[in-house]
């Protein structure tokens, strides 16, 4: 079993030890996704773009961004489960169609999409 497996058979048996699967439709965990992303964003709001690398990497503020992301993680496991979505083949699906959006010689640099 590898280690996204083991978290999530985890997080199903703390969702089935507190009987939560009843407020687990794909849209409320959809949501949840959407509310912790805001959460973990919020800890950024007024951070210059070039000091976001190294607050990141302070002590303080990493604890809770680790935190908020862990959160942003486990919503989106619990959606995937629960819809029976492969996400790491979506992940790899995913690349693959950017790879043909991006393509290297014209989007080198850019944050522009090629047109």
């Amino acid at each position: 079993m590898d280690r996204l497996e083991e978290v999530v058979k985890e997080l199903r048996a703390f969702v089935a030890e507190r009987e939560w699967a009843q407020f687990h439709d794909p849209k409320n965990l959809a949501m949840a996704v959407a509310s912790e992303a805001g959460e973990l964003l919020a800890d950024y709001r007024w951070i210059n773009n070039g000091e976001a690398d190294s607050y990141s990497r302070r002590e303080e503020p990493r604890q809770r961004i680790a935190s908020k992301a862990a959160d942003v993680g486990i919503a989106l496991l619990l959606f995937c489960d629960r819809i029976g979505l492969d996400l790491i083949g979506a992940i790899k699906e995913k690349v693959i169609q950017n790879r043909r959006n991006y393509p290297v010689e014209q989007s080198r640099g850019r944050w522009k999409r090629p047109s």
